[in-house]
């Protein structure tokens, strides 16, 4: 069992490239915040239109998101990996969201109350701009995904 020491030698929040692009202050404000947690080879983060309370910012885990249908099928509709963010619907104005975020990889990630995040968005800060660019950059991925699924 590695020590406490070892375990943050070799995780560090600034390993997700979001958290990584803060300047340091809002960085300070968030880290006591961030929790590191595991993600196993295909846990669920989230169900679809169950509310959130997380967001999660992988560090060497990728996570799937799925569009599930009415019959219960689903289609992966974008993939997340340490460049972003797994609960955009949180910041976004939303409380649950009509995707299912399954972990693709196993791997690790830093999970943040929702709150926290919401409270910093608002400041309409550097935060906000971050998260708002890489919203844009995933609706893009989705509307790729969906040409070449089609």
């Amino acid at each position: 069992m590695p020590s406490l020491r070892q375990v943050s030698a070799t995780h560090d929040p600034r390993q997700n490239h979001l958290l990584a692009a803060l300047p340091a202050d809002e960085y300070a404000r968030l880290l006591p915040s961030l929790e590191l947690v595991p993600m196993p080879l295909a846990e669920v983060l989230y169900e679809s239109g169950i509310q959130m309370r997380h967001v999660y910012f992988p560090t060497s885990a990728i996570v799937s998101l799925l569009y599930v249908m009415e019959d219960g099928s689903s289609a992966e509709i974008a993939v997340v990996g340490n460049e972003g963010i797994v609960g955009v619907s949180l910041f976004m104005g939303g409380e649950s969201t009509s995707s299912r975020a399954v972990v693709q990889s196993a791997g690790h990630a830093y999970r943040l109350p929702g709150q926290v995040l919401k409270d910093e968005f608002y400041r309409a800060g550097p935060m906000q701009r971050l998260l708002l660019r890489y919203t844009q950059a995933l609706l893009t991925q989705m509307a790729q995904t969906a040409v070449c699924n089609r």
